[in-house]
């Protein structure tokens, strides 16, 4: 009992706020505008008439939504998804305010009844239903929104988990008579080129960069390290680890890469140039 009378306040706080705003919003719209002919002339007793419908309305607002609320919640635990479509709350507080206002008009504020009222009082009651609905979206979206930037934190530090992973997966490049061999991480291949009947490996080791020969083709290295998404092919003499590329540049035609913490510039041949725009 008393967890349900804690979500019932829970509830009726929000609830306050929105209700409060919309009905000093109607009293204020019914005093400058006079929709409606009361049978009084005395200024403060119209005062009086016109803050009972605000009144009426913020009572039906605050009930139909803390009420509506507490029992979609309530079907959901029992039978899963709400039964209930989203303009339920909207729809039941313009009919019960429509219904509201024009008995409160005919029998307290002597506006009478006629086809013109019905009207006044039809397009007045929509007013609040409309706005309701609109906070309602907003608020949705923003709950939405919070909750993708949250999925998407995750997802981010499961890609930068995986990635590191795979960084620090161990490379072992062998020469074709298998008489040399060089072992390093994925981070620290900076950029495989091809050199006659070599490939020269280029890495860094802590703040320095350093050259290794082995005699191999660059095909078969290609295959070698296909399966890491870091390093892409160039030009047709070369692979790099997009990781130590600091910019592309283009000149007359021309485009080349340097490297971070080095001089080096690398040769970009137009048949790849889109996939290293799209690694960049």
């Amino acid at each position: 009992m008393k967890n349900k009378l804690d979500r019932f306040i829970l509830k009726l706080k929000p609830e306050h706020g929105i209700s409060l705003k919309i009905s000093f919003g109607i009293f204020l719209f019914i005093m400058f505008f006079q929709p409606f002919q009361m049978d009084v002339e005395d200024f403060n007793n119209q005062l009086l008439l016109i803050s009972g419908y605000s009144v009426i309305l913020y009572l039906i607002i605050v009930v139909v939504r803390v009420l509506s609320s507490l029992i979609f919640e309530l079907n959901r635990e029992i039978e899963g998804d709400s039964i209930f479509p989203e303009y339920f709350n909207a729809l039941v507080i313009f009919l019960l305010s429509a219904v509201a206002f024009a008995f409160y008009g005919y029998f307290v504020a002597g506006t009478g009844f006629s086809f013109t009222v019905a009207i006044r009082t039809v397009i007045l009651c929509l007013f609040p239903s409309v706005i309701l609905s609109l906070n309602d979206n907003f608020r949705n979206l923003k709950k939405r929104n919070e909750e993708l930037v949250t999925e998407k934190k995750n997802i981010q530090k499961q890609v930068e988990k995986f990635e590191e992973d795979i960084l620090n997966k161990t490379l072992d490049f062998t020469s074709d008579t298998n008489n040399e061999s060089l072992s390093l991480t994925v981070n620290e291949v900076v950029y495989i080129k091809s050199s006659d009947n070599y490939v020269e490996i280029v890495y860094r080791d802590f703040d320095t960069f350093k050259k290794k020969l082995l005699r191999n083709t660059l095909k078969n290295i290609e295959l070698q390290i296909r399966q890491y998404s870091n390093f892409i092919r160039c030009h047709r003499t070369c692979i790099v680890n997009v990781h130590f590329i600091e910019r592309l540049h283009r000149s007359t035609g021309n485009q080349w890469l340097t490297i971070k913490g080095n001089d080096i510039k690398l040769p970009v041949s137009r048949q790849y140039l889109l996939r290293v725009q799209e690694a960049l």
